[in-house]
């Protein structure tokens, strides 16, 4: 199994990473906080502009979608990503436009005691995952009760008081592809979190001085730092050989190679972001300072497609 990059793969993420530093610089996540959480179509229209949601149909593998997505993980870019990428991708004669920005799509997986929907207010269509199939429903038909304090602001919330009807458009097969691909796409986003938290708090670590030294030299702060950065990079080669092994160029188990990436990348998020408010001190998860956003989407991402204990429960029952 090959883990180096090619150059076409790293022009790709570094063109992202510009992208969306670019377009969607950190700076700009109070404001989408301010209103509520609500998209910017045309912001959107911008990422289906440089190919996200139309990778796969132009000829980029799921491996190199995991480094797109990585990138919009590090950007904190809101939204539901995954969903519109995999319906562009599976289910493109379906929902058309979601390829090009034109359809918002979002997902919901049926869970107790209570399902979920983030972004109801912003949807084009509403995906419902229930067991082995999919069905697509109107987003304003569903009956609902918003969640008026979501805790990360950029994620608004829906409790879906009735998760049933709609067309059913995916069964088998393919809905277990695609719990495959949105669980290791997701993991890249977290992998991109864990990354920009580990920056934020290096950075922090040397500029911050106490007893007339920057914090970053003290040794307490040194490993947490270290810990940090372990994590993350072990998540990141778990991805990476997840999305690897959905691309046929892997041996190991689909179904495991995804658990691993899952698990380990949910917990890396966390930590990062947990570690990273602690770094910042006292000032770490005021409103102010943007490392409390990090653990917040963290702890968002972790729900989608199985959280880690989720999946470690399951990489147990296959031993």
């Amino acid at each position: 199994m090959d883990f180096w990059r090619t150059q076409d793969q790293e022009a790709l993420q570094d063109g992202i990473r510009s992208f969306c530093q670019g377009r969607f610089p950190i700076e700009s996540l109070q404001p989408i906080e301010a209103t509520g959480g609500r998209l910017d179509r045309a912001a959107w229209r911008d990422l289906a502009g440089v190919g996200v949601f139309s990778l796969r149909h132009d000829g980029f593998s799921i491996t190199d979608s995991a480094l797109v997505f990585e990138e919009l993980g590090r950007a904190l870019i809101p939204g539901p990503l995954t969903a519109t990428y995999l319906a562009a991708t599976h289910l493109r004669t379906v929902l058309e436009g979601a390829d090009s920005g034109e359809r918002i799509v979002g997902l919901a997986q049926v869970a107790e005691p209570v399902t979920m929907a983030e972004h109801l207010l912003d949807l084009d269509s509403l995906l419902i995952l229930q067991g082995d199939s999919i069905a697509v429903v109107d987003p304003n038909s569903v009956p609902t009760q918003v969640v008026e304090r979501p805790l990360d602001p950029l994620t608004p919330v829906h409790v879906m008081l009735s998760a049933t009807g709609g067309e059913i458009v995916a069964t088998g097969d393919v809905v277990r592809q695609w719990c495959r691909e949105g669980a290791v796409l997701t993991a890249a986003m977290q992998v991109g979190a864990s990354f920009a938290a580990i920056d934020l708090a290096v950075e922090y670590a040397k500029g911050r001085e106490q007893f007339g030294r920057p914090i970053g030299a003290f040794q307490a702060v040194k490993h947490m730092a270290a810990d940090m950065l372990v994590k993350a990079e072990v998540a990141r080669a778990a991805t990476y050989a997840a999305a690897v092994n959905l691309d046929g160029n892997g041996d190991d188990d689909l179904d495991r190679a995804v658990s691993v990436a899952k698990m380990l990348a949910g917990d890396a998020a966390l930590f990062c972001g947990k570690i990273g408010i602690q770094i910042h001190g006292g000032m770490g998860f005021t409103w102010e300072v943007n490392a409390q956003r990090y653990w917040k989407r963290a702890v968002v991402l972790d729900t989608h497609y199985g959280n880690s204990e989720m999946h470690a429960d399951a990489l147990a029952g296959s031993m």
